[in-house]
């Protein structure tokens, strides 16, 4: 089934192919963040305005009590004993998964080194109120004591021993004002990440030590989201933030099959923003800012679905995700 995070809550829908399909609600919550799986973890668990949850089926969920009520970014060591959560203020905290999951705010405790580095750090802009969040964290099987975080805004930071210290990896050296603005961080192997940011989409395939921009020779610069999926990097750009989209619905599906330059892709939406991305048994899926969830075919792309979007700024956020049964 696929889950859908909208601004009120974890949409289902059962069966992907029908356009006119129904979403069923399975958790009421504030605007949700992030919905993720992982290897070493049963179930989902689903980030959010109102805090952070867990579903074994994606009916029935709980909330695992973070410290902070706003969580944007969620994560799980490869051997699933440990979860990972970032938060708006930024914070990075940790909980002991190993002998079930965390369900009271005392079970959870803040990175040390990240908390030395926001000490020192000049994060948030003032539209934000100042104040940034930790927008992706991601680890990996093959670097099991590394973590990396995505700040909007602060940049990327990445750690190797496991949060007790952090490195500045962001994308510099661009023509472009925004680059640590970094809405998601999508992971391709060990060392691959794509960062989404305000300023451009960029790639790195040694953590980021190095960065290469993928979105030059086009005219939309912002990024919400991506995916690397079978060496292929998908995306969804628009020329600002949020409350342009509906104004302004000159936006772009991209595709990158060679690592650096992108490619536009048409798609049965084409003045919807694609702002998330998952696989499904091996297709990939997009979700638009207005909640149409088209399907890569062989020949493009093809309406498979829907999602409700309410609210004033429809859709800011809509990760999504597959969940077998």
């Amino acid at each position: 089934m696929l889950l859908a995070g909208s601004d009120d809550g974890v949409y289902r829908l059962q069966d992907i192919g029908d356009p006119e399909a129904t979403a069923e609600r399975v958790l009421e919550t504030d605007r949700v963040y992030r919905l993720r799986q992982f290897d070493g973890l049963d179930g989902l668990l689903a980030a959010s305005v109102s805090g952070l949850y867990h579903t074994a089926d994606g009916r029935d969920w709980h909330r695992l009590g973070v410290p902070e009520d706003e969580v944007y970014a969620v994560a799980a060591s490869p051997s699933g004993e440990t979860i990972y959560a970032g938060t708006r203020p930024a914070h990075v905290y940790a909980a002991d998964a190993g002998d079930g999951l965390p369900t009271d705010g005392s079970d959870w405790t803040a990175l040390p080194g990240f908390e030395d580095l926001r000490e020192t750090a000049d994060w948030g802009l003032p539209r934000h109120d100042g104040v940034a969040q930790v927008r992706s964290l991601h680890t990996h099987s093959d670097t099991p004591d590394r973590l990396v975080a995505g700040l909007e805004v602060g940049g990327v930071f990445v750690s190797d021993d496991r949060g007790d210290t952090w490195v500045a990896r962001h994308p510099t050296g661009f023509d472009a004002p925004h680059t640590n603005d970094v809405h998601e961080l999508a992971q391709g192997d060990s060392g691959e990440y794509v960062a989404a940011t305000g300023s451009g989409l960029y790639r790195t395939t040694d953590a980021g030590r190095t960065w290469a921009r993928l979105d030059d020779g086009h005219s939309q610069r912002y990024f919400r989201a991506a995916l690397v999926h079978d060496g292929v990097i998908y995306a969804g750009g628009a020329h600002g933030p949020s409350p342009t989209w509906n104004d302004d619905t000159d936006h772009a599906l991209f595709e990158s099959r060679d690592g650096t330059a992108t490619e536009t892709v048409t798609t049965p939406a084409s003045e919807e923003l694609a702002i998330g991305w998952c696989v499904a048994e091996g297709d990939v899926l997009a979700a638009t800012h207005r909640g149409t969830v088209l399907r890569r075919a062989p020949d493009g792309y093809e309406a498979v679905g829907s999602v409700p979007t309410p609210g004033g700024l429809r859709g800011r956020y809509l990760p999504v995700t597959w969940l077998s049964t």
